[in-house]
């Protein structure tokens, strides 16, 4: 059981700074469908740290929900280094808005959607979601509340009457407030549809309005994002037969709607595609239709592209007599991109959860596919922040081979890096190899292990339909990974053609002896320190790589057979030095 002591900070703006000018008037209406991850400035109050996004959640009523958990806005939790801290997280709060003059008799209703989880964790029994009206006398009231610990994934519609005369005052707010665990992407809440308004009803006039709401499928057959060379190579088999998504009418009455689909480069500005639907929707009342559009090849690409497909809907929605002065055509658009460039991507660039792999020098692995023979130059990965600050640990980078549809036992390459966080929520850390290392097969394969304890948490995007692409290691074998149920936001940078491996770091010879040796190393000088040692043939194929510790200055290479090797020495800022070495037994 969850025990907390919760201090509530009041957020909002002060009385003595309001006037009736700057209130805002009725109708008061948000569904979020056109915020990027921050609620609008032009109808909430600056620094709430509620995450706008149309990822997290499952059957909600059009595209975008607010959702509360235990992240500030910069990706950051609440308590980064207590992992057990409960109190309140996210709050959400109107803007002020002015309802002087009006009476409980003019039927001033403010109704919402709501809903436990989603794709995010659910809250626990003792976690809430609240929602508070402030009145004249500058009294925050309690008007409603829910708790968690029950599993639903319908929105529930919320409908509550402004009952009490204090609340009828120019610079009136409402705010969401959520309480919760506080040291990461914990305990989900999420609100749509925010509608305040007089001369409503308890039996509820729906809104005449039809809504994207599904996040737009995949271009491409593989992957969400690829280097533009790999596509180019054969842009046929890469690009999928159907993008879809769908839309929600929700009103009651029966209505045809038609839609628009487009495929658009934002770096260039080429439009490649505007098609309609040729026949109408027949969409019934309080339902969701789904929207489906044949894409055409995009050509002529260059350098970079990042393409757009964008499905809107062609409504009337704007001319709605029961929302004067609002304009509901701003969610009949939904839009996503694919970028060609020098990554490859799974992922659509949000994390809905982390995945972790409790055990020291577990290695886990993410498969990817070439079009022809290319080098990695470097990885690029959402590490969240979860529990604990872990800046400063020690993460290992390598690429491995492929061996009958499985990684390697040995890596091509390995490096360790230090641990660091991404300036936002679900930002990319990216991490650069000292060298290039070419991929030796059409296949290969990401991974990353911890050398220490505590284990890294990889943000792990649910929404993703590539599975089946994670392998783990815990000590002696490859393993599948079959019950995954989404893809790791792990990005493999290219390097855009195949490299020639060449010692041409400062000449190190003397720091190692003997040499030749029969098996024993030993080093000095500007080696000692290293923390990575990598063995290689003289074709630049990797032998063998082991980990060193900041004091070691000696190993046995006694197991590898005579021959001419490179020595590829790796500091702590990955800064590799390289020399060569003969084995002679």
């Amino acid at each position: 059981m969850k025990v907390s002591k919760v201090v509530f900070v009041m957020v909002g703006l002060l009385w003595g700074q309001i006037t009736l000018g700057q209130s805002l008037k009725l109708p008061f209406f948000d569904d979020f469908s056109t915020s990027r991850q921050i609620a609008s400035p032009t109808r909430w109050a600056a620094g709430s740290s509620v995450y706008i996004n149309n990822t997290l959640t499952v059957n909600h009523p059009s595209v975008n929900v607010a959702t509360f958990d235990g992240l500030r806005l910069n990706g950051l939790p609440y308590a980064l280094n207590d992992e057990n801290a409960e109190g309140g997280t996210d709050t959400l709060t109107s803007l002020p808005i002015d309802l002087g003059g009006l009476t409980i008799s003019n039927g001033v209703y403010l109704s919402f959607y709501w809903q436990r989880r989603g794709l995010g964790e659910l809250p626990d029994a003792t976690d809430s979601l609240s929602l508070e009206f402030l009145g004249s006398d500058r009294v925050w009231r309690k008007v409603w509340t829910q708790g968690g610990g029950v599993i639903d994934n319908n929105f529930a519609f919320q409908l509550l009457q402004v009952d009490n005369q204090v609340y009828f005052h120019p610079a009136f707010q409402f705010r969401f407030r959520s309480r919760g665990r506080q040291s990461g992407m914990f305990d989900s809440w999420h609100i749509d549809y925010v509608y305040l308004n007089r001369d409503r009803t308890a039996t509820n006039r729906p809104l005449r309005d039809r809504a994207m709401r599904q996040p737009v499928t995949p271009l491409l057959r593989r992957y969400t994002a690829m280097p533009l060379r790999q596509f180019l190579a054969k842009p046929a088999a890469e690009l999928v037969d159907t993008v879809r998504s769908d839309f929600t009418n929700l009103f009651t009455e029966f209505i045809p709607i038609n839609s628009g689909f487009s495929i658009r480069d934002r770096v260039s500005g080429r439009l490649f595609q505007y098609d309609t639907l040729r026949n109408p929707i027949n969409a019934l009342g309080l339902s969701r239709n789904p929207l489906a559009f044949r894409p055409v090849l995009p050509t002529g690409l260059s350098d970079r592209a990042v393409l757009q497909t964008t499905f809107n809907l062609i409504t009337k929605d704007q001319s709605s007599p029961d929302t004067p002065g609002l304009d509901l055509t701003l969610n009949d658009t939904l839009s996503a991109t694919t970028v060609l460039d020098d990554y490859y991507a799974y992922d659509d660039g949000t994390a809905e959860t982390v995945k972790q792999v409790n055990q020291r020098l577990a290695r886990v692995a993410v498969k990817f596919s070439l079009n022809q023979p290319d080098a990695v130059k470097g990885v690029r990965i959402n590490i969240a922040p979860t529990r604990r600050d872990q800046r400063g640990q020690t993460i290992l980078l390598g690429i491995y081979g492929n061996n009958n549809g499985q990684p390697t036992d040995q890596p091509i390459l390995q490096q360790p890096f230090s641990v660091s966080y991404a300036a936002q929520r679900n930002g990319f850390t990216e991490f650069m190899f000292a060298i290039p290392v070419n991929v030796p097969d059409t296949v290969f394969y990401v991974a990353f292990s911890q050398l220490d304890d505590p284990a890294i948490p990889v943000g792990f995007d649910r929404n993703s339909p590539f599975r089946d692409k994670l392998f783990v290691n815990l000590g002696t074998r490859w393993d599948r990974v079959t019950d995954q149920d989404g893809a790791l936001l792990l990005r493999p940078v290219m390097n855009g053609r195949t490299v020639i491996i060449t010692a041409t770091e400062p000449t190190v010879a003397a720091q190692v002896f003997p040499n030749p040796t029969s098996g024993r190393l030993n080093w000095a000088g500007s080696l000692a320190g290293s923390v990575q040692l990598d063995v290689l043939d003289l074709s630049g194929r990797m032998v063998q790589t082991m980990p060193l510790s900041p004091n070691q200055t000696s190993t046995d290479l006694g197991s590898l057979p005579d021959g001419f090797y490179l020595l590829r020495f790796i500091d702590e800022q990955a800064r590799p030095r390289t020399t060569k070495l003969i084995i002679r037994h």
